[in-house]
């Protein structure tokens, strides 16, 4: 296992840091199952485990809580508010009322008394950034949360955070947490780039594009894998978009063969090389997942591997860019660009 600073942090994680979103009903996984995953990771090396309040309504915090009972000093853990939990309108967003309580329903959960990193899970454009930032900073100083960071947020925003954080002597971001991969390149073009003028950490999650990198989506194949049972749409091949991506899939595969590399260390290895990330998130519901992706944990890509992925998917190029979570909805919605 490879480590690297985190951010400006002076804290070292590991290249592949475990996410625990298929912990719980999402991934159907046991505690039993969540437990063996969490102590074979660490026996591994991984050293950084991420989750989330509203991964299966709270049921991954406490079934990862459960898992490292007895040696929570090794661990960098790292959790996430922000999404809705429930349907009252403000058990959601980034505001001081709701981050005070949801980090102590998280910490309880957990079983903890502090997180190393806490997360907004995504940009709440009706919170100001004074607003979220002085919460934040005010739980780091009760000793609640050592650091915190943000997910799936737009370049200008993270550089209005900055300024933010600077016009109001407020406590800074020091990590990002984008979706990456090779299929998904365009924060190459904009948030990269920002997270390196500013010295933040970058976690990335979904470096096998929603299981399309994983070996087991090829062509003349039915696709079976657990995500596809979720959103079949992303997997229907009479989609243009979706074929765009089963043709890079075919040719990546080729380059990983003669690579002799397998197509899940080809994809981890891709993200981990970008000289902005710090570690790749993998995301194991099985403990065959886990051992497939933790035997890319040494993976470098050479330079001409790079260069044939970046001849298959060109730098800065998202292949299914309504997928992203941080497009500005104008691109998305044309009532939203029209006067």
């Amino acid at each position: 296992m490879q480590y690297r600073t985190l951010g400006r942090t002076g804290v070292q994680v590991s290249t592949l840091a475990l996410g625990a979103m298929n912990f719980g009903k999402i991934g159907r996984t046991t505690q039993e199952e969540a437990t063996a995953i969490v102590d074979a990771a660490l026996d591994a090396g991984i050293n950084l485990i991420d989750t989330a309040d509203m991964y299966s309504q709270g049921e991954s915090e406490e079934l990862v809580g459960r898992a490292i009972a007895g040696r929570r000093d090794d661990i960098v853990l790292a959790t996430k508010a922000g999404l809705p939990m429930g349907d009252e309108r403000n058990h959601r967003g980034s505001s001081r009322r709701w981050l005070v309580t949801e980090l102590d329903n998280s910490l309880r959960r957990l079983g903890v008394d502090h997180v190393d990193l806490y997360q907004i899970h995504r940009w709440d454009p009706t919170t100001s950034d004074e607003e979220t930032l002085s919460a934040l900073t005010d739980l780091q100083r009760a000793g609640k949360i050592r650091y915190f960071g943000s997910s799936t947020v737009p370049a200008y925003r993270i550089v209005q955070a900055e300024w933010a954080a600077r016009e109001h002597r407020l406590s800074r971001y020091v990590t990002e947490q984008p979706s990456y991969s090779i299929l998904q390149r365009g924060i190459e073009a904009h948030v990269l780039p920002v997270t390196q003028q500013y010295g933040l950490g970058v976690l990335a999650w979904s470096p096998l594009a929603t299981g399309w990198l994983s070996g087991a989506v090829r062509a003349g194949r039915e696709i079976t894998t657990s995500r596809s049972t979720i959103l079949p749409e992303r997997f229907d091949t009479t989609i243009a978009a979706n074929q765009a991506r089963m043709d890079a899939v075919e040719k990546l595969a080729a380059v990983a063969d003669e690579a002799g590399l397998t197509m899940i260390q080809l994809a981890l290895g891709f993200v981990t090389a970008h000289p902005a990330v710090t570690s790749a998130l993998i995301g194991p519901r099985t403990m065959d997942h886990l051992r497939s992706q933790l035997a890319a944990a040494d993976t470098v890509l050479s330079g001409d591997v790079l260069d044939a992925i970046d001849s298959v998917v060109a730098p800065g190029v998202d292949l299914a860019a309504h997928e992203k979570f941080d497009t500005p909805p104008a691109l998305l919605d044309p009532t939203l660009r029209r006067r």
